[in-house]
């Protein structure tokens, strides 16, 4: 009973502590009239960031003192302001307001509505104590909520109640590594003729997950406090596609080059290389797609992620391994 209030006070709203004394700029004006909105603004606050507005009160970027200051007098704030804004939800609690310092490690945080209008901004000097507490666990509270958990309800929850939120993900990748066993018993033929075959089969699906669960990390952090926009998942998946072919591409051919000074069969060494290429870019783009996915629905991408990215991995890994070997070596 004695830390409730602490939890409690992680869930209050960042509003209770945001300020709205923050230097306002409008989006029109040059650098000569910014300096003069400034020197008028007088907060009585700190000055970290000057933030951009438009007419309606829309944030539209931030504008870095160094850049203000050093920059030509007639210069338009529009081409010197950083538009790629870090910004918090107004919903958002103090410790949403915790993990975006930790994650970007910015010294000032807008607070915006749904229309993207500025409200606040709230300071890295508040949260100090907060940040370290939380760093300290957000390692173990990133690896929890991967498979299905929060950290924070399951050190709440009896364990009849942990039971219960854990184990259906566990299902999940239950019912997948036993969709793998059928699916390698749809070709069992091809195994025992190629019996080096199933020697490859743990790195090939260890290498697979390990390139979905890089994704789905670097996804869950791009969306976290985001809204979910059409635009930005396909850039990124324009973007994950090439990296993730790379990857599997590099990892192929190192073992596939081992699997040929091994066992010195080049086909067997082909079905690898084709098989990890090809289920690491899969993997790459269900590291991205799924908790997207989740996000569009308005559902927790922290939630399920994890297990269903893993789950699918396998199969399409298996599918793509065994499916190859079918073809080049069995045909």
């Amino acid at each position: 009973m004695r830390d409730r209030p602490k939890r409690n006070h992680y869930d209050e709203p960042v509003l209770q502590h945001a300020r709205d004394d923050f230097v306002r700029v409008l989006d029109t004006c040059t650098v000569a009239d910014a300096l003069e909105q400034v020197r008028q603004s007088r907060p009585a606050g700190r000055i970290v960031y000057f933030y951009v507005l438009d007419d309606e009160g829309r944030l539209k970027g931030v504008l870095p003192t160094r850049r203000l200051l050093l920059s030509e007098p007639d210069t338009p704030v529009r081409e010197i302001m950083v538009k790629e804004v870090i910004a918090l939800p107004h919903q958002a609690t103090l410790l949403d307001a915790c993990e975006y310092f930790i994650f970007h490690r910015l010294l000032g945080l807008p607070v915006v509505d749904r229309e993207g209008r500025m409200v606040g901004v709230v300071d890295v000097e508040l949260y100090t104590d907060e940040i370290s507490e939380l760093a300290r666990r957000e390692e173990s509270d990133d690896v929890f909520q991967l498979i299905g958990v929060r950290l924070a309800e399951v050190q709440r929850a009896s364990i009849p109640a942990v039971f219960g939120r854990r184990f259906p993900w566990l299902l999940s990748n239950i019912f997948g590594g036993l969709a793998c066993a059928l699916l390698g018993g749809q070709f069992e033929s091809v195994l025992a003729k190629f019996v080096s075959l199933s020697l490859f089969i743990p790195v090939v699906l260890a290498i697979a997950e390990s390139v979905s669960i890089q994704t789905l990390s670097l996804a869950l952090q791009a969306h976290h406090g985001n809204r979910f926009r059409w635009r930005d998942t396909l850039g990124a998946l324009a973007r994950e596609i090439p990296v993730g072919a790379l990857l599997g591409l590099g990892a192929g051919v190192l073992v596939a080059g081992m699997a040929l000074i091994w066992k010195g069969e080049a086909m067997v060494g082909l079905t690898i290389l084709s098989a990890i290429t090809l289920s690491v870019t899969t993997a790459a783009v269900l590291g991205l797609i799924v908790p997207t996915i989740l996000l569009a629905a308005q559902r927790d991408p922290k939630l399920a992620s994890g297990p269903i990215v893993l789950t699918l991995t396998d199969l399409g890994t298996m599918l793509y391994y065994l499916g190859l070997a079918t073809w080049l070596l069995a045909g």
